[in-house]
């Protein structure tokens, strides 16, 4: 058998009914727009010494680690369908398979929640995703789920159906700001795995539980004002809505600019990058 390549691979979902169990004959929706996918499958092994020997006396799994990490296009027909779950936190069955005719492999992440996602848009780009995943358990087989339809998202969402508004802390009085050339910003859940002691799967997490949230991200503007460097001396509060195509939307509420700087070359634009901070996101 020939090794696989990146064009025999494909990455499908569906949400759970109960964590970490794949519903039946689910309707799992694929990602044609992943650039890179990356699954991983930790032992965390736990390696005892003792008197006697130089070398280890013994080895046993430990706490199972399910990791998997995705970059894609936003899709243009269902932008946010996968990009929600960073903020809903409803978890996820996902499977990554390699298929060509003299066989398959097939990893199938079960108990899939998001710990983090990022989001980037430049001028002549397209609008693009980063997520991480952390899972309960992982099957490996050689079939696709029995039972299961499979359909794809389709196209991409260029940087003209992008958008980026500004208004009060609370999310209200946007207006369009049309000096940024590039945008991104991240959500991080930092999600937690939490094993407990028992005798049937005890090697597996039993809850997933988030924790402080993380939301920033960075804008670059041309630089034709100074109401940025307003923002930090009048230390303003202010809302962003990144327009993520068609009707779909990032809105960070209650945000700070948490540095303004101008670099400045000789024979070049200047161009202002403002990271910030917020307090609130909703993703529609």
């Amino acid at each position: 058998m020939s090794v696989y390549g990146a064009h025999e691979a494909r990455i499908y979902y569906v949400q759970e009914s109960t964590f970490g169990v794949t519903p039946n004959n689910p309707s799992m929706l694929g990602m044609a727009t992943a650039e890179n996918v990356e699954p991983a499958l930790d032992p965390i092994l736990v390696k005892l010494r003792g008197l006697g020997s130089r070398d280890l006396q013994t080895v046993r799994r430990g706490l199972r680690h399910i990791d998997l990490k995705v970059s894609y296009a936003l899709p243009s027909d269902a932008p946010i369908n996968l990009l929600q779950h960073v903020t809903t936190l409803n978890s996820l069955s996902v499977e990554v398979f390699y298929e060509k005719s003299s066989g398959i492999v097939d990893l199938l992440h079960e108990g899939c929640r998001m710990d983090k996602a990022a989001v980037e848009c430049s001028a002549e780009d397209v609008v693009k995703a980063s997520v991480e995943l952390v899972g309960q358990d992982l099957v490996a087989g050689t079939s696709k789920i029995a039972g299961a339809t499979y359909a794809d998202h389709s196209g991409v969402v260029p940087f003209y159906e992008s958008y980026v508004q500004r208004g009060a802390g609370d999310g209200s009085g946007l207006a369009a700001v049309e000096r940024v050339v590039d945008w991104k910003f991240r959500v991080e859940n930092n999600l937690k795995r939490v094993p407990v002691i028992r005798s049937t799967n005890g090697h597996l997490l039993k809850y997933l539980q988030e924790r402080h949230r993380v939301l920033a991200g960075e804008l670059t503007f041309e630089f034709e004002s100074k109401q940025e460097y307003d923002d930090v001396l009048n230390d303003a509060e202010f809302s962003l809505k990144f327009g993520l195509g068609g009707s779909t939307s990032a809105l960070f509420k209650y945000c700070k600019w948490e540095r303004v700087g101008t670099p400045t070359k000789v024979e070049d634009l200047v161009s202002l990058k403002a990271p910030f901070v917020a307090r609130d996101i909703i993703i529609s």
